[in-house]
């Protein structure tokens, strides 16, 4: 995948600043462009639209969780701790773009990517509990994963090895893999 030009990266980093501050659907085009000092037709240039730009923003995040969750699914012996320790992993990593996409439910929902949270969490679920999970399996593990994705956010000041060791301890106790 070919890395993004500088203006392309300036365009997104301005952006998630606004969306951070003012939320996506309040945020204009035209606004990202004046905060830049570019013009709107230059931003169109690189984004046709709100909608392809926060794609851009949080395409990395799916694509880097799509990864994980397909290495740890061709391998046999990946231990339970192992998977969630590395899902905190990603989370701390993307904490930023997910507490972004999280104050913008309308527009998770209209790139389809609540779908994808959820297809990861079965997919996790699947690999700790295997593909007979009972309901109370799917719970344990919707409340561990949520949680932990909860945990990389709410605390964003925490020192992240103590953060991390608390996080997969109590995910693994929610698990029922202590």
């Amino acid at each position: 995948m070919a890395r993004p030009s500088d203006t392309k990266q300036r365009i997104m980093q301005t952006a998630r600043e606004l969306f951070a501050t003012k939320g996506v659907q309040q945020t204009s085009l035209q606004e990202i462009a004046d905060r830049l000092g570019i013009t709107k037709p230059a931003l169109y240039y690189h984004f046709t639209s709100r909608e392809d730009l926060v794609r851009s923003i949080v395409t990395p995040l799916l694509d880097d969780g799509e990864q994980f969750l397909d290495r740890m699914e061709a391998r046999a012996d990946v231990a339970p701790r192992e998977l969630v320790e590395g899902f905190f992993d990603f989370h701390h990593r993307h904490r930023k773009d997910m507490l972004l996409l999280l104050t913008e439910m309308t527009t998770l929902a209209e790139l389809g990517l609540i779908d994808i949270v959820l297809a990861w969490r079965a997919r996790l679920t699947r690999l700790v509990f295997g593909p007979g999970a009972t309901l109370e399996q799917e719970a344990r593990a919707v409340l561990a994963f949520g949680g932990m994705q909860d945990c990389t956010m709410q605390f964003p000041d925490a020192p992240v090895d103590e953060l991390k060791a608390a996080t997969v301890t109590a995910a693994c106790a929610a698990l029922g893999l202590t």
